[in-house]
């Protein structure tokens, strides 16, 4: 499909054609019976075939993403049973781009001119990923609330094993959350401070600070890393590294008892930065039953995806051994 017949001067042709670029409306006819599409110029580059006569639809199959394909052909097949206006949305692969393509038409052959269906493409793959992000930040939101539910249980816990009176329970209790909400302010930069360091070390002991009675340097929890500096999305994505596992701890681990302690040492190898969690004096603990669960999604989602790092896991009777390779450059991002 090359051209929009109207029955106006050229110029209203041109302007036509100049809102549907500008819509980023890619339009298209489907023979019924030959399985032939005709594309315009930005159908071909939304699919990224090769601007041919001879396209079918079921070429175009081989594009859309295999999870998506057998759902999308069942329904261009089921098009002309429908009634009115239908639209579908499914992936399609871009080399190793996945893309969100939607198809919209008219159905129970309305309009139908030659046994040629006609409708539109559209790229909606912002509006698809927008979607999932906010899914993500939506799921992440409810995730960590119930985990600073189940610390400030913890806390609450840990806080009543030493406190020699309500008073001093009510003292150590408000110091710990007064230490949490340090920490939040330690990876929420405040406007104007886009791109500010905080040293690596910094984020361990602020973040693990409500957890120890002496600080995180004389108590239970003892940090020795690299005195190094991070940037703000590191810090960020770091700290929520920090506060998954310290939860886990909290709940399950070492620091679910009065003996657990919890050492956080680190070293730079070659290009990366090495960091070794490592819990003693726990309760006895076996793999996860379900090691692919959130928190742990969580976790190599922000190590792996967004420092481009990894992350291993070794579970043992004397506690947990969790250790993380970073990219050294990354990290001063």
């Amino acid at each position: 499909m090359t051209d929009i017949q109207t029955d106006g001067p050229e110029w209203a042709y041109e302007d036509l054609r100049l809102a549907i670029d500008a819509a980023g409306v890619a339009l298209w006819s489907w023979n019924v019976d030959t399985d032939r599409l005709v594309m315009d110029r930005r159908g071909f580059e939304l699919w990224d075939v090769p601007q041919e006569p001879d396209v079918t639809f079921e070429l175009l199959s081989e594009k859309i993403h295999p999870d998506d394909r057998d759902r999308v052909r069942a329904a261009f097949n089921a098009t002309r049973a429908l009634v009115g206006p239908y639209e579908i949305d499914f992936r399609t692969l871009f080399g190793s781009e996945i893309r969100w393509i939607s198809a919209r038409g008219q159905g129970d052959d309305v309009g139908i001119r030659r046994r040629n269906m006609t409708g539109i493409f559209l790229d909606i793959t912002g509006r698809k990923q927008a979607e999932e992000g906010h899914e993500l930040l939506a799921g992440e939101m409810s995730h960590r609330v119930k985990n600073l539910l189940a610390i400030a249980s913890g806390l609450t816990k840990l806080t009543s094993r030493s406190a020699t009176s309500a008073e001093d329970m009510s003292k150590q209790l408000m110091h710990r959350l007064t230490a949490l909400d340090r920490a939040h302010d330690l990876v929420r930069p405040l406007p104007g401070d886009h791109g500010k360091t905080a040293l690596l070390g910094d984020i361990f002991t602020v973040l693990l600070a409500p957890y120890d009675d002496d600080g995180a340097f004389e108590g239970r929890i003892r940090v020795a890393v690299p005195r190094m500096g991070v940037g703000e999305n590191t810090a960020t994505s770091l700290a929520l590294v920090v506060h998954e596992l310290a939860t886990n701890a909290v709940k399950y681990g070492a620091l679910s008892v009065n003996d657990g302690t919890l050492d956080i040492t680190g070293c730079v190898e070659d290009e990366n930065v090495r960091i070794v969690w490592t819990e003693q004096g726990g309760p006895k603990i076996a793999e996860p039953v379900e090691p692919n669960g959130y928190g742990s999604r969580l976790v190599r989602r922000a190590l792996e995806d967004q420092l481009r790092g990894s992350v291993s896991y070794e579970w043992s009777e004397s506690g947990a051994l969790v250790t993380m390779v970073l990219s050294a450059e990354r990290m001063a991002t």
